[in-house]
């Protein structure tokens, strides 16, 4: 039987200060919602449990929301505040992934952090222009988040998503509704700027902006499919067992010039 996952030592933290000072040994993990990091080979030296510090919020201001780390994938789901604010796409992107047993445990802190390549939850909220408190960093925008190396050993502690005049229409493409997806992509628009999240790639989801102002003048059908083209000849793809990456750069093609669409009606 092959080697499964091994832990040595749990510890539930009781203060941020006690869960960064444990991470910082290379084999001490921090647990998130655990269903991930089950599936790995591997011995974890402390399973650093995140629960009993208060990170399973979700609190709003007048300018932002601020989500906790351990906040559930469900909940963000069926927040009424966070779906009107973001048209739906909110509950589009997690409502596929698996079922609603997994989206209890599953954590918004554990889906970022991981920066899966087949992230629906990452290329959402690069879309939103979201921003990570880090314990020890402090604050910075999910895109600079994302490019850190996989080495930095801190504790994500919240999700800042601004309360602004964005529009944003979420699609992916899936060969089966549960499965992981061939290719996600998240379409925003603000103040005339258009910013288009490809994730599922299958690498870590990256974003492009519209450069040459295709949607400048209005979204017709021939610039959201002019949109598409140039989308998807600058993403990088790859291929694995859910598609090819010629494949995805079709995928990629449809679900851009769709999302536009969308956008277009919405306006």
């Amino acid at each position: 039987m092959g080697k499964v996952l091994s832990i040595n030592q749990y510890v539930r933290a009781q203060s941020l200060d006690e869960a960064y000072t444990l991470c910082q040994k290379k084999n001490n993990v921090v647990l998130g919602g655990m269903l991930w990091l089950k599936m790995h080979r591997r011995q974890v030296g402390t399973a650093i449990d995140l629960c009993d510090l208060g990170l399973n919020k979700i609190e709003e201001t007048e300018t932002e929301y601020r989500i906790g780390a351990m906040v559930t994938l469900r909940a963000l789901e069926q927040h009424e505040g966070l779906d009107k604010l973001t048209q739906g796409a909110m509950e589009e992107a997690v409502r596929h992934i698996v079922g609603v047993q997994f989206r209890n445990c599953a954590t918004l802190g554990g889906s970022l952090w991981g920066r899966f390549g087949f992230s629906d939850v990452l290329t959402l909220f690069l879309a939103l222009d979201a921003r990570v408190v880090l314990h020890h960093a402090g604050e910075m925008a999910l895109a600079d988040f994302a490019a850190l190396p996989r080495t930095t050993r801190d504790i994500l502690t919240e999700v800042i998503v601004p309360k602004t005049a964005r529009r944003v229409v979420y699609l992916s493409q899936r060969n089966i509704s549960t499965d992981f997806p061939v290719l996600t992509v998240a379409l925003a628009a603000q103040d005339g700027a258009y910013t288009c999240v490809v994730g599922a790639r299958p690498m870590p989801a990256v974003v492009f902006t519209d450069d040459k102002g295709i949607l400048a003048q209005g979204i017709t059908e021939d610039s959201a499919r002019a949109l598409a083209e140039d989308i998807a000849s600058r993403a990088a793809l790859a291929g694995n067992l859910r598609g090819s990456a010629d494949y995805r750069r079709e995928i990629c093609k449809v679900l851009v010039r769709r999302a536009a669409m969308a956008l277009g009606k919405e306006g």
